[in-house]
């Protein structure tokens, strides 16, 4: 059967839209733009490919599809700026195979202005196509949250904006079949930013939170039972909870295309979230203190080195910066983590501990970075000489907690 979705770029922003069209039964291809971390399952991939689901080399297949999403991740690079490699390499890998009346739809993380003002251009110089003439162009914030088995793409309402009046509504037609409800932006600049404002109240109440705990710390206040207590208020407060440090696929980029413009707040909270991971170190060593040892040759075992709870991804996990200044102090580092069989860090493999109950029982301390459902954490808490508990996850008195 011939398809009629293509999915360019099968990493974290690809693979779940993939997956749910095959799921309402739209023929699909995925097509890869270069190394991507899966965020399924292979059980969920195995499942997709039994649906029909089919992985393709050949860029000649982008041209006999009816919609296109390109998904190609756009990460920050080291200058801060979003890299757009992938997704400028996923327009043209499209633009030459291009057809009339095919509408595309870009659901990659790209700061507002790029849709319009990188992305057409490329795909109307290498077809000699007209966007919003000849073919549909779109922009669709992806709501991806990996892992949540309570929200899916059939129950999140999407949001698109188009080119023009028709892009929007050529989109909206395609999402209405994987979704119970479609909004409409006004344009394609209004749906680019909702991703940025989404990304950047989750980023800036994560920070909030973050200097809350190192607050309550010095206070000597329990903020576990502060958040506690305040989510009951039932208006103008949404809970979040502090933790190591901030991972993802999706940060927020502070810098607005065109504008020179950047937003104040997701600045201040990528400072203050970029310095989780250095707190984390510092308790650490105050626990071992605390308790007659040192840093130095001390057994540090991290528990969870995923970016999430129950998921193998990586990306902007703080367990690699917390490993490399744990180490720095001259502490010997193991870590487990059921997703991950294998770690590096500098190049080097971090020992991975096979039994996580002897493991804890011999480490000089134990450090919870994440909080995967097969942890028991009150049979940890017992095995564990020290146990720190950045997550909030143990029961109350169990551990130290962040």
């Amino acid at each position: 059967m011939p398809a009629d979705l293509a999915v360019i770029g099968l990493g974290p922003y690809g693979l779940p839209p993939a997956q749910a069209a095959v799921a309402a039964g739209i023929p699909t291809i995925g097509y890869r733009t270069g190394p991507e971390a899966s965020s399924l399952s292979p059980a969920e991939l195995r499942r997709m490919l039994a649906q029909g689901f089919r992985v393709t080399a050949n860029p000649a297949e982008l041209g006999r599809v009816r919609t296109v999403l390109i998904c190609a991740p756009a990460v920050r690079g080291a200058d801060g700026d979003p890299d757009l490699s992938q997704v400028e390499a996923a327009a043209r890998t499209l633009a030459p195979r291009l057809r009339p009346h095919t509408t595309v739809i870009v659901e990659s993380p790209v700061v507002p202005g790029t849709t319009e003002g990188f992305l057409l251009p490329l795909l109307e110089q290498g077809s000699g196509l007209r966007a919003g003439r000849d073919f549909h162009l779109a922009h669709s914030p992806s709501r991806v949250d990996p892992g949540n088995r309570d929200f899916t793409p059939a129950n999140t309402p999407k949001v698109i904006g188009g080119l023009t009046s028709a892009c929007t509504e050529s989109a909206a037609a395609f999402y209405g079949r994987l979704t119970d409800k479609v909004v409409r932006a006004r344009g394609l600049r209004e749906a680019e930013t909702v991703q940025l404002l989404e990304s950047t109240f989750r980023h800036v109440n994560i920070a909030l939170v973050n200097e809350m705990a190192v607050l309550c710390h010095d206070l000597g206040v329990d903020l576990w039972d502060v958040i506690r207590c305040a989510e009951t208020k039932p208006f103008g407060f949404q809970a979040f909870r502090p933790g190591p440090g901030v991972g993802g696929h999706a940060a927020p980029q502070g810098l607005t295309t065109g504008t020179g413009r950047t937003l104040r707040m997701a600045e201040l909270a990528e400072q203050v979230n970029s310095g989780m991971p250095g707190y984390v170190v510092q308790r650490a060593a105050a626990l071992l203190n605390e308790h007659g040892k040192s840093a130095r040759g001390a057994r540090v075992l991290l528990l969870g080195v995923t970016y999430k709870a129950d998921l193998a991804d990586q990306q902007g996990s703080p367990a690699r910066e917390i490993a490399v200044r744990l180490m720095e102090l001259g502490a010997s580092v193991s870590y487990h983590d059921p997703h991950v069989p294998s770690w590096s860090v500098l190049d080097r493999p971090v020992p991975r501990a096979d039994s996580l109950y002897e493991a804890a029982a011999d480490a000089d301390l134990t450090i919870l970075l994440q909080q995967h459902r097969t942890y028991d954490l009150q049979g940890l808490s017992v095995k564990a000489q020290l146990l720190l508990d950045t997550r909030g996850a143990t029961p109350t008195g169990a551990a130290h907690r962040l």
